[in-house]
């Protein structure tokens, strides 16, 4: 039986000083099968555990897979209805359609991580906004995948405020979602994180994040009063996002095998950039069925991604309608599409999801190098869960990298 990792179990203490089944010594199996050794239990006011080294990375078939979900809209489960579906669905229709949605699509492309980009309640019809992000998030947690979550324009309008939302998010099973950045005390928002995808556990990239993931908070609505709509990603989040691309890029630059260019980065975020209105059906996958709600001013963050140079993609939801995909200055602006039942939609278009693979490229010797490409896809929640759009949204330089050249390289 081979060991691959250790894990530090995170209980509350109440379950410690009961009858409980966990001890030091004791060897558990994570949910891709591999075996794992509790070298500690840790008392919290938090039930979570962190699975392995606590690292995200990439399985031995070369690939991590990312399921987003975006404006889930979930309210009060059963006894909420669905919006614009076909009539012979309206009756038995309600919030558990998109639990539905989510199991289905859980089983069909077993993700190693899943994104919910925001709305994932609709505050103002969630009478108790801690059991609707129970059953809105019940299906990532109850499969024991990791997942992270973001904020969208409408999860705080209930009884709860945006920190209350992501205090509580954050503190859920087997997310590894974050209040805000540690060594940021002053920063807008409340989701502002990052995740670091290491290479496969018997490369040399081991302890190297070879993709990197930006979660951003987005915001609600402008608190300027002579601005308008919609909220924006602010200086203050720009900042933290330069600081932590460049602290990434230089660990990726260094020994152990030093690499020329930087990981690739993702950046996961609710309401869409305006540049996503730069697009038409010439120059993007997919289709646009209604306005970009970005924000009525630009703040940026778009040449602020250009100028760093490692995000290849930018996942966002808030507009339920469209589900594109192009590509502007080297960086792809994609959404999801409406995912929840609950949600605004168009009667007969089916509600979906995006999946998002990165691959990693072999090496001479038969190993894994570091991420070759990224596609993606979605599928749509009708009988056969249908793949659609599928695209390459990023592909390596044929040149090998230092250390670890690929299969029939130079």
């Amino acid at each position: 039986m081979k060991i691959s990792g250790t894990l530090k179990l995170n209980v509350d203490a109440s379950v410690i000083q009961g009858s409980t089944s966990f001890r030091v010594g004791m060897v558990l199996r994570d949910y891709r099968g591999h075996f794992i050794h509790v070298n500690a239990i840790c008392k919290s006011t938090v039930n979570q555990l962190e699975i392995g080294d606590g690292k995200l990375r990439f399985g031995k078939n070369g690939e991590f897979k990312i399921l987003q979900v975006a404006d889930m809209h979930y309210a009060d489960g059963k006894k909420t209805v669905c919006e614009d579906v076909l009539p012979q669905q309206m009756k038995t229709c309600s919030d558990l359609n998109t639990t539905a949605f989510i199991h289905r699509m859980i089983v069909a492309e077993k993700p190693d991580l899943i994104v919910f980009t925001g709305d994932n309640i609709y505050g103002s019809d969630a009478t108790n906004p801690e059991a609707s992000m129970n059953a809105a998030f019940g299906p990532a947690i109850s499969s024991k995948i990791p997942w992270a979550a973001v904020l969208g324009n409408h999860d705080q309008e209930s009884t709860l405020s945006r920190e209350g939302v992501m205090k509580y998010i954050s503190g859920m099973n087997h997310t590894l979602s974050k209040v805000n950045p540690n060594r940021f005390h002053v920063i807008d928002g409340y989701g502002n994180y990052n995740l670091e995808v290491h290479g496969f556990e018997g490369s040399r990239f081991l302890n190297k994040s070879v993709l990197n993931l930006y979660f951003l908070d987005s915001g609600d609505y402008s608190t300027v009063p002579a601005i308008p709509g919609y909220g924006w990603i602010k200086p203050s989040q720009q900042y933290w996002f330069q600081q932590t691309s460049k602290m990434l890029q230089k660990a990726y630059k260094t020994k152990p095998v030093p690499q020329k260019d930087p990981a690739p980065g993702l950046a996961y975020f609710h309401i869409p950039l305006p540049e996503y209105a730069n697009f038409d059906s010439s120059n993007f996958t997919g289709v646009r069925q209604e306005g970009i709600s970005s924000a009525s001013i630009n703040s940026g963050f778009f040449t602020t991604m250009v100028e760093a140079g490692d995000v290849k993609s930018v996942f966002t939801g808030h507009d339920h309608l469209n589900d594109f995909c192009g590509e502007l200055t080297g960086i792809h602006l994609c959404y999801a599409g409406g995912f929840g039942y609950h949600a605004y939609g168009l009667a007969g278009w089916s509600r979906r999801a995006r999946v998002v693979v990165a691959s990693l490229e072999k090496t001479r010797n038969g190993g894994w190098g570091a991420v070759q490409s990224i596609r993606t896809w979605k599928r749509l929640d009708d009988k056969h869960l249908t793949v659609i759009d599928r695209q390459l949204i990023w592909s390596k330089s044929s040149s090998g990298s230092p250390g670890e050249k690929p299969a029939g390289g130079a």
